[in-house]
């Protein structure tokens, strides 16, 4: 792109939240190379439309950071990190973990996989190879700490656990939003560039915004309604909802009443959750609640959406469930202004929408448990506060190494000081990290990716959940460092070296898949290139690396017949249009249909109706979400760490007077998991009865290189947890709604 002699510009969709935003790269040249210098956005945009957040602009500070390595480390024979040339350390992999699996197996390895994956094409396209290849069941990701409910109630209701229908935000006439702050977070679980202009022009065209948090964060502030509900009991009110449609005769499930069993199971299952019965415990009054209902039924077209908050407590599959029993009830399911598929351009070709729908497998829960606390495993996942003891625990089947992929699971999990005890225990343990952080300095060996402007980006993840369908990709804006290797191909040799193929060339890794997808391909009735020619397929795709190549033949094998060749002509994106209707081509349940209560749902329900008229008068802690922050992963970034991004208790000043707080002061909180001291932040923004502290921090720890982080390091939350409460159904971490005890520091 043009620029000066000294200054040239690139394009890049930002890596840095789930927004996806494209960005105005200012690549600047100086004796030592290219960097990135001011970032703006894209306002030529397919999807974002020159929208930029604090993050997405702070892009160039991050990419440049100089505690960001630069080279891999490995542990030497006095247990301190060293610097080591790429092929030193992948030999080290190789030589130390197959010995390691041949002698107790494959399950002797866990694999944790971070956040930040799916925020990378690399992270994208590896990992599932990486499993493949290990043959472990001991598999942990962040997903048991935000998002699994939804997974799972998803998987249980339409067959498929990333079948996870997204509001139409720009067509609903009524947003219902539940544990969510999208004028923070830029959403989840629902790819929205520029949510906060969505939900303004919502409001501008007559609609309206309903936000049910305890917190009166800016999104609550933009609402019609703020519902300022006691944390933890989502599912209550929600059942509440779903039985005053019943009672009322507001259900009208329109053009999805034949593809809908269960109806009437459900309506049975919610008799007891009247609006009078949920009120003590949700703290709402009952006639909130029927108005709640009633404004639901009767919107033209609306949505219900409920993330973190309403995922990340005792209910939270059951809340993840009665987020859809309502979209199904009010008709809203599959259709436009309601919530609906997304269809990316790289997912395999629909079926015909005139096609019969053959059965589906379904979903299964509890396929194996993990080997202490039996936990079941949830979409191939073991609970990731079930690592430590996981390795603690002697016997056979004990994790004595883990590979860790742009995880942090120290400060994201909780116990995070048990954690740490135990991952300083293992025999082997491989990092993917560009920090030395809280828990890569754990690691034997640390492979650093290079900054995220010399990497291709497509997102694999989030335009399956974006609300318009859109395809985009940027190729690396700046060029590698000499004899630096790409992202890939770190993942690419971490494969052969744990899969007993290390020295091969790393373009083996692509070509297997590329050669077994195509093998797939031609043979399945229903693929665009049935009955072709395998390696006829694969002599025709383009693209200068094994990944452009792998993205080339999902585009070519997926809906909108198109290359990659197409994308690079259109930098700025291809809009593919609105979301449409497009159940049939989702459902994957033996029904063949939508199983409006299915059995694990039916038998988890007696558990939410021993909540019922429970009033705790202990106060409840919730996290919170900073608009500079995502996680653990910014605090090292300057421009990101300082302002509102503060680590503090918010306190109601109603109970702040009662237990004797002071704004600024310190505060000692203490639960299950421990005690922490913070400073106080007095705010009528949270309710009484509840306080606030954000994740993600915790910066204290010796042996990390995060220095601006550490100047200001906060605490760790979830170290007040001990990882005993879980959502039985998931297995997500309780991270919200948990009693805590709160007093002045001595």
């Amino acid at each position: 792109m043009p620029g000066t002699d000294a200054t040239r510009t690139a394009l890049r969709i930002c890596p840095l939240c789930e927004a996806t935003c494209g960005l105005t790269l200012t690549v600047e040249r100086d004796g030592e190379g290219e960097r990135v210098g001011a970032v703006r956005g894209d306002r030529a945009d397919v999807f974002s439309k020159g929208f930029i957040c604090p993050k997405g602009a702070s892009f160039g500070e991050l990419d440049s950071d100089p505690d960001r390595l630069r080279s891999p480390l490995v542990r030497d024979e006095n247990g301190e990190l060293r610097e080591a040339g790429w092929d030193e350390a992948f030999d080290l992999i190789a030589t130390r973990i197959r010995p390691l699996i041949e002698k107790h197996g494959p399950d002797a390895v866990g694999v944790v996989l971070g956040n930040p994956n799916v925020h990378t094409m690399a992270g994208g396209l590896y990992p599932p190879v990486l499993l493949s290849t290990l043959r472990t069941r001991n598999l942990f990701t962040a997903s048991t700490l935000d998002q699994m409910p939804k997974h799972v109630s998803s998987g249980l209701l339409f067959g498929s656990a990333v079948a996870i229908p997204v509001p139409d935000l720009d067509r609903t006439d009524h947003l219902l939003l539940l544990g969510a702050n999208p004028l923070d977070s830029n959403g989840s679980l629902c790819t929205a560039p520029d949510f906060p202009g969505r939900l303004k022009a919502l409001r501008r065209r007559g609609g309206r915004l309903t936000v049910v948090d305890p917190r009166r964060t800016r999104t609550a502030r933009l609402a019609d309604r703020h519902v300022a509900i006691r944390p933890g009991t989502d599912a209550l009110l929600l059942a509440a909802l779903v039985h005053v449609l019943f009672e009322e005769g507001l259900t009208d499930p329109g053009a999805l009443a034949g593809q809908v069993e269960g109806v009437d199971e459900v309506r049975e299952a919610v008799r007891d959750f009247t609006p009078e019965a949920v009120a003590a415990a949700c703290d709402l009054d009952a006639v909130v609640v029927r108005t709640l209902a009633r404004e639901l039924a009767a919107a033209p077209t609306a949505a219900v959406y409920g993330r973190i908050g309403s995922c990340t407590v005792e209910h939270g599959t059951l809340a993840s469930w009665l987020v859809d029993v309502l979209n199904v009830l009010t008709g809203n399911l599959d259709r436009p202004g309601g919530v609906l598929f997304p269809l990316a351009a790289h997912d395999r070709a629909p079926r015909s929408a005139t096609e019969p729908v053959p059965p589906g497998k379904g979903f299964a829960l509890g396929r194996w448990a993990s080997r202490v606390a039996g936990h079941p495993e949830a979409k191939g996942e073991l609970p990731i506060a079930a690592l430590a003891e996981e390795i603690e625990t002697p016997g056979e089947g004990r994790i004595r190494a883990v590979i860790t992929i742009a995880a942090n699971p120290v400060l994201s999990a909780p116990d995070g000081d048990r954690l740490d005890r135990a991952l300083g225990a293992l025999d082997l343990m491989v990092s993917v990290d560009p920090y030395l952080n809280e828990t890569s300095r754990h690691a034997d060996v640390v492979l650093p990716p290079p900054p995220p402007s010399r990497s291709g980006h497509y997102d694999f993840s989030f335009n399956g959940l974006a609300v318009r369908n859109q395809a985009r990709y940027t190729p690396p804006a700046v060029p590698l460092d000499e004899g630096a290797p790409d992202e890939c191909e770190i993942h690419a040799r971490l494969i052969l070296a744990v899969g007993g193929m290390h020295g091969a060339d790393p373009s083996t890794v692509d070509d297997m898949v590329i050669s077994a997808s195509l093998a797939r391909a031609v043979a399945d009735p229903r693929s665009p290139v049935h009955g072709q020619d395998a390696e006829e397929l694969a002599g025709r795709l383009s693209g200068r690396t094994g990944p452009e190549r792998r993205l080339d033949m999902m585009l070519r094998l997926g809906p909108y017949d198109l290359t990659l060749d197409d994308l690079l002509a259109h930098p700025h994106g291809i809009d593919l249009g609105p979301l449409r209707p497009r159940l049939a081509q989702v459902l994957r349940t033996r029904s063949g249909r939508v199983e409006l209560l299915p059995g694990p749902i039916a038998e988890d329900l007696p558990r939410l109706r021993q909540a019922l008229g429970a009033r705790d008068g202990r106060l409840v802690l919730v996290g919170r979400r900073h608009l500079r922050s995502n996680n653990s992963w910014m605090h090292n970034v300057p421009a990101l760490n300082g302002g509102s991004n503060r680590c503090t208790l918010q306190v109601h000043p109603d109970d702040a007077a009662r237990l004797g707080l002071e704004d600024g002061a310190l505060a000692r909180i203490k639960a299950a998991g421990g005690e922490l001291e913070v400073p106080v932040e007095v705010t009528g923004d949270v309710r009484t009865g509840v306080v606030s502290l954000p994740h993600g921090w915790g910066h204290d720890r010796p042996g990390t290189r995060l220095r601006v982080a550490a100047a200001r390091p906060g605490v760790n939350v979830n170290q007040l947890l001990d990882g005993s409460l879980l959502d039985p159904l998931s297995g997500t971490a309780v991270l919200n709604g948990f009693p805590v005890e709160v007093a002045p520091a001595r």
